[in-house]
């Protein structure tokens, strides 16, 4: 796990090593154990190391035996040691133990389409002195992030936005993607919350040379569906396991340490008690709570953990030591923190790197097993929207909505989200449905409510779906696995390595992947049962209290801080002053959003917790404001890197 960066000038300039540098350091956090720089004419790349694999020996910037082509490189490749025999065999000589030699040999060999023979997590960048030519990459689900700005001048590219801040590009909010981020928590596609700040999407390569200047190519589709024939869940379940046995084997490579983030739920459970059959040593897993008991699963954990045998440690994070992280967090993450649960990730990450450099997580299990409430609530609503159409006449069914819109509010808030009132189809009956806010409150929030008609907040996970193959429920799977997951995956990159740690994926090995998105959905929602494939295959390793609890997620009470002892951050960052005068939001719908979630009228809790955020992320990179002072006058003085946390041993 690294932090790289890098300049290629297209008009023949050389590269600023000052400016190169800058970018580097930005990154420190992503790499304390060494650093590296390599410039030649108008090419330079830049490397924060966080030293996993061959400790000694894999420094970067690294070049080949005759130093034609040079790489910085973000990731492990499980797969690397398979493959150095066969390079060995070619006439490649090895001076490293490390996987990123693997990649740079492999790239003589097979070029561009190196990436595909690798089997892991991976962004990096390979300059080709020859042909004058750069490729960036990224892996196929998006487990490391990679971001790059392209003028006229010049490509810059970077494991993080702020890498490309330090090298001259000016923050700039770009407005148009507001809608898509307040509707669905983040941006889908290639561009960001920053002008001219682009991401490389998952499973692409970026090439730029002088003869064909800037091109992209996807390199990787999730597989369309298989007829599997006839097939029971027991069998399905052998299949999953074997795969999965073999995932968690290819993640635990590293000359360091390793652990597990122990949420006390089936996903990350099931990962611990294949990993402590594989490891000699009692496993290591961490775990986080607040004090209040809708938030907290530590209970849960705990019982995963002495079913291991693990030495399990956890944290408990106070609503005051959460909210003077949230500045600093919001820098690492370049970005709102469009997830609360970001925040408790970080502060068990920071727990885990006094112990190990390397974690294990449970990230994409969800998405590709239906584990999510809002996969069965869709299925249900499709299904008896079906039959409720079919049997009642179109002048009866008008009838309806009013009556929804006259029951009493409590029951009209759950009737409002089920087939009475909604139009049949993915955008209302999903995205819209599960919106923060749909598209009807924005016409309401926007004090220009043309930018909310500028474009369509669900264009890009609309066009994965309908690209999609499959019935609702494995469209919806195959759409969150490239829109949402990413978006996750993001989150658990940047707060793993604000704590200056690596996390792995083991559900998101591609192989796996492949396997399980060919599963048909019966075998993973059955009825209200989710993830029932996975069940069935971890049902001799998980205690059978966690294999029959009901989904928590990672509930973080902010509703409630709101309403109570936190008010005053939506006082100064919704409605306060400087917030108001951006022009953004209509101030008469702010005010009776925030009056509404104050006095218990309404559940505005993820609202307020999005403009919360947003106000907080323009401060800190559009108004400079210090990240260590912005919250200061309204929750009074924490410095999170010092505080925040109460550490147990379990």
């Amino acid at each position: 796990m690294c932090g790289i960066v890098g300049i290629v000038r297209f008009n023949g300039d050389v590269v600023d090593e000052a400016r190169l540098k800058r970018m580097r350091d930005v990154l420190r956090h992503r790499g304390p154990d060494g650093e590296g720089l390599w410039i030649e004419g108008p090419v330079g790349l830049g490397h924060r190391r966080l030293a996993i694999v061959d400790v000694a020996g894999g420094h970067q910037p690294l070049a080949n035996e005759d130093e034609s082509v040079w790489i910085v490189y973000n990731g492990e490749i499980y797969n690397h040691a398979a493959l150095r025999p066969g390079l060995e065999a070619r006439g490649h000589r090895y001076r490293t133990r490390s996987d990123t030699e693997t990649i740079l040999h492999l790239y003589e060999e097979e070029g561009e389409r190196c990436v595909e023979r690798l089997q892991g997590m991976f962004s990096f960048a390979v300059w080709d002195r020859a042909r004058r030519r750069i490729l960036l990459a990224r892996d196929r689900l998006g487990i490391k992030p990679l971001y790059y700005a392209c003028t006229e001048e010049e490509l810059l590219f970077a494991s993080e936005i702020k890498a490309l801040l330090a090298a001259g590009i000016r923050p700039a909010l770009n407005e148009a993607v507001l809608p898509e981020l307040l509707a669905t928590r983040f941006v889908a596609g290639e561009e960001t919350l920053f002008r001219g700040v682009r991401k490389l999407l998952p499973g692409r390569t970026l090439v730029w040379s002088s003869r064909e200047g800037v091109r992209e190519r996807r390199y990787w589709h999730l597989p369309a569906a298989t007829d599997h024939g006839p097939s029971t869940l027991e069998e399905e379940a052998a299949a999953v396991r074997a795969r999965l046995e073999a995932t968690v084997e290819s993640h635990l490579m590293s000359d360091v340490p390793l652990g597990l983030f122990l949420s006390g739920g089936l996903d990350s459970t099931g990962l611990a008690a294949l990993m402590a059959r594989r490891v000699k040593e009692p496993i290591r897993t961490y775990a986080v709570g607040f004090t209040e008991r809708e938030a907290n699963e530590l209970s849960y954990a705990r019982l995963a953990a002495r079913s291991v045998g693990a030495r399990h440690r956890e944290v408990i994070v106070s609503p005051e030591e959460f909210f003077n992280a949230l500045p600093r967090l919001i820098w690492h993450e370049d970005e709102p923190i469009a997830f609360p649960s970001s925040v408790p990730l970080y502060f068990v990450s920071r727990l885990a790197a006094e112990h190990v450099k390397v974690v294990l997580t449970g990230e994409g299990a969800d998405e590709l097993f239906l584990g999510y409430p809002w996969y069965r609530v869709t299925a249900w609503n499709e299904r008896l929207g079906g039959v409720y159409r079919r049997f009642l006449p179109q002048g009866l069914r008008q009838l309806v909505s009013p009556l929804v819109r006259a029951l009493p509010r409590p029951v009209r808030r759950y009737a409002a989200r089920t087939f009475l009132a909604l139009e049949p189809g993915p955008r209302a009956l999903f995205y819209e449905n599960f919106a923060v806010f749909g598209q009807a409150l924005q016409q309401r929030l926007w004090a220009d409510p043309d930018l909310a008609a500028a474009r369509d907040p669900y264009a890009e996970e609309l066009r994965c779906y309908e690209e999609g193959e499959g019935g609702t429920l494995e469209r919806m799977s195959r759409a969150d696995l490239q829109t949402y997951l990413v978006e996750l995956l993001m989150k658990q990159d940047q707060m793993s390595m604000a704590a200056s740690i690596e996390s792995r994926v083991p559900y998101l090995d591609h192989e796996l992947v492949e396997h399980v998105v060919a599963i048909p959905a019966h075998f993973k929602l059955q009825g209200w049962r989710s993830k029932a494939v996975l069940r069935e295959a971890l049902r001799d390793v998980v205690p059978r209290e966690i294999l029959t609890r009901r989904k928590m997620g990672f509930p973080v009470p902010v509703g409630r801080w709101f309403q109570g002892p936190f008010w005053a951050l939506v006082q100064e960052f919704v409605l306060g002053p400087r917030a108001l005068a951006r022009g953004l939001f209509a101030r008469s719908f702010l005010e009776n959003l925030a009056t509404e979630h104050r006095t218990g009228r309404g559940r505005h809790g993820d609202r307020l917790w999005l403009l919360v955020n947003l106000e907080l992320w323009q401060r800190i990179f559009l108004d400079g404001e210090d990240m260590d002072a912005v919250m200061r006058p309204v929750v009074g003085d924490g410095d999170a890197r010092s505080r925040g946390g109460r550490a147990l041993v379990a």
